[in-house]
């Protein structure tokens, strides 16, 4: 079987579970190999994604393992035998993985949190906002470029419009006023802010600057649920760069964090009354 050059974070992901499964019953790669009649190399191999992995195959491992967990043996044999790409593998070698990856575990997602502190979350921006988004990036991007990314997020929002997929937005008072392209666009992003909000399916909670804590102040996060806990992924944008958290520690760690900011939250109703405040201030600055 030829290797992969560039496994997907999916891929990837189904092998570091089933490292987690080998690890956890103590056996090391080599002995792994020997109850299944194979060479370290190729354990290996399938723990980092670089060869595909049958689902027969991956509940024989399971069983080596003596891992009992039938949900998540189940989807992960569902993730072995997946077929077929998704829309976000047009645009490789045309956008850094980075792009990709995050398209890939939204599209994947049973349920999808985020907290944003700087900006409007992407999933819930409008075309103008996100190119001015963009536009501030170092170094600048050319125009094509912005135009290629707003596209791309445009294209992301579809995990929403399914309406498949709950989705739940914390958003700081502070992304609510930062400004990206001026007033204008801003006052357009919050009333599409407000509409999108009582759509359902979607629900916006904002946190006041009145609010005594805020944990997860310094991120910009998105939690999303996967088929079983297990299969739960964070998502944390830093400078230049996305990371992606799926360790049980991790895992525990932000949910914590979520379960915070959905008790100092303002509720729906508050939220939406706060960013029509604050989009009147906004529209009288340009009035």
């Amino acid at each position: 079987m030829p290797l992969r050059r560039d496994p997907t974070l999916r891929q990837r992901r189904l092998g570091a579970e089933m490292r987690k499964m080998r690890e956890q019953a103590g056996l090391g790669g080599s002995q792994l190999a020997r109850g299944l009649g194979l060479n370290p190399t190729q354990v290996t191999q399938m723990e980092t994604g670089r060869i595909g992995v049958s689902a027969d195959r991956l509940r024989t491992v399971a069983a080596a393992c003596d891992c009992r967990n039938t949900p998540l043996i189940n989807a992960l044999a569902d993730m072995a035998v997946e077929r077929g790409k998704g829309w976000w593998e047009d645009y490789r070698g045309v956008l850094s993985t980075d792009f990709l990856e995050v398209a890939e575990v939204e599209g994947h997602a049973q349920k999808l949190y985020t907290c944003t502190t700087t900006y409007i979350p992407g999933l819930l921006q409008t075309s103008d906002y996100a190119s001015a988004v963009f536009s501030r990036a170092t170094p600048l991007p050319t125009r094509q470029d912005i135009a290629l990314r707003t596209e791309f997020r445009m294209r992301r929002q579809q995990v929403l419009h399914s309406q498949k997929v709950p989705y739940l937005a914390f958003v700081h008072e502070a992304a609510l006023r930062m400004q990206f392209g001026g007033s204008e666009i801003l006052a357009e992003q919050l009333a599409a802010l407000i509409q999108a909000s009582e759509t359902p399916g979607i629900s916006v909670r904002v946190m006041p600057f009145s609010t005594d804590t805020f944990p997860g102040s310094s991120e910009n996060l998105t939690f999303a649920e996967g088929v079983t806990p297990e299969l739960d992924t964070v998502q944390m944008d830093v400078a230049h760069a996305v990371q992606f958290f799926d360790s049980p520690a991790h895992l525990a760690s932000y949910r914590a964090v979520f379960a915070r900011l959905d008790s100092n939250a303002l509720p729906e109703d508050g939220s939406r009354e706060l960013i029509r405040s604050i989009m009147k201030e906004v529209v009288n600055r340009y009035a």
